[in-house]
């Protein structure tokens, strides 16, 4: 088959909309679409100082790509889980992606910060969900420690689509009054603006743009994402997507439409927690309750 725009052949066929694009016009569709997202839930400005948290996979790598080639002032963190070679592994592959674009990296690694690795911990809460909130809370509290405007993750809509649907059949209606696309800076700036540029690209066009633009990534699985309940939903979703294309676009531009429904779930209050000063729940947020910190971590970058 031949590009829909220019007569040299097809690198990659879309299901929605519709068409095949050579390399060239695929990276320049791919790269209009990102940032038609950005511009259109006014993610980013021109002088916003952005941390692009890379993990080493390819949306992360994809991310900290775009964002530097579209002239954004972007410094890459990197979080070593502490999972043994896993880890190491995506640290190299993360300070490869970096150097490559010629973006800062900083590395915190979660052992040596906290004493153990993910997955060390004896504890009866599961190992991704003490995983989650260990890595939200060092990008947050890194970003608010060295000036950062916004934070930018490589989320993407297939992840936007599994998490909703998940938080739909779990009636998790707290989570679904917070989602979106960006996450505006709350409780004095301690709470650091949130955004995902790939907000509205799938994992497919992810992958073929990395392809295209020659950029290598860790492709193994988290060793605890077994059993994950969101790759349940990303395969329903897919095989949803597959019989009728354009499927998970229109479930996430739906649900942002209908977000207001879920809004007065919104009923938590932030108050500082007495360990660290950063917002909490209650008297102790749960980072520090979690890891039983009697200090607060600091992550100023030494100049």
């Amino acid at each position: 088959m031949r590009c829909k725009f220019c007569d040299r052949p097809a690198f990659i066929k879309l299901h929605y909309p519709k068409m095949y694009l050579c390399e060239e016009h695929f990276k320049e569709y791919f790269e209009r679409k990102v940032k038609r997202t950005i511009e259109r839930y006014g993610m980013l400005k021109p002088d916003d100082k952005v941390l692009v948290v890379v993990s080493g996979g390819k949306d992360s790598a994809v991310t900290a790509h775009v964002l530097k080639k579209f002239g954004y002032n972007i410094e890459c963190l990197h979080i070593n889980l502490g999972i043994g070679e896993y880890s190491e592994t995506s640290e190299i592959y993360a300070k490869k992606q970096c150097e490559i674009i010629g973006a800062p990296l900083h590395i915190v690694r979660v052992r040596e910060l906290l004493g153990h690795g993910i997955g060390e911990v004896r504890t009866r809460r599961p190992t991704c969900s003490y995983c989650g909130l260990t890595k939200r809370y060092i990008f947050n509290k890194f970003a608010y420690d060295n000036g950062f405007d916004v934070v930018a993750t490589g989320h993407n809509l297939d992840d936007e689509a599994s998490f909703i649907f998940n938080n739909i059949m779990n009636w998790n209606t707290q989570y679904l009054a917070k989602q979106g696309p960006v996450t505006p800076s709350e409780f004095n700036g301690k709470l650091v603006k949130k955004v995902k540029p790939l907000y509205e690209v799938t994992e497919r066009e992810v992958v073929a743009y990395a392809l295209a633009n020659g950029i290598e990534y860790k492709m193994e699985e988290c060793p605890h994402a077994g059993g994950a309940t969101t790759l349940e939903w990303k395969a329903i979703l897919n095989e949803m997507e597959e019989k009728r294309p354009g499927t998970k676009i229109n479930f996430v531009k739906g649900y942002l439409r209908k977000k207001g429904l879920f809004e007065a779930e919104l009923e938590e209050e932030f108050k500082e927690c007495k360990v660290c000063r950063m917002p909490s729940s209650g008297e102790v947020c749960s980072f520090c309750g979690f890891w039983g910190l009697e200090k607060p971590v600091d992550f100023r970058v030494k100049k």
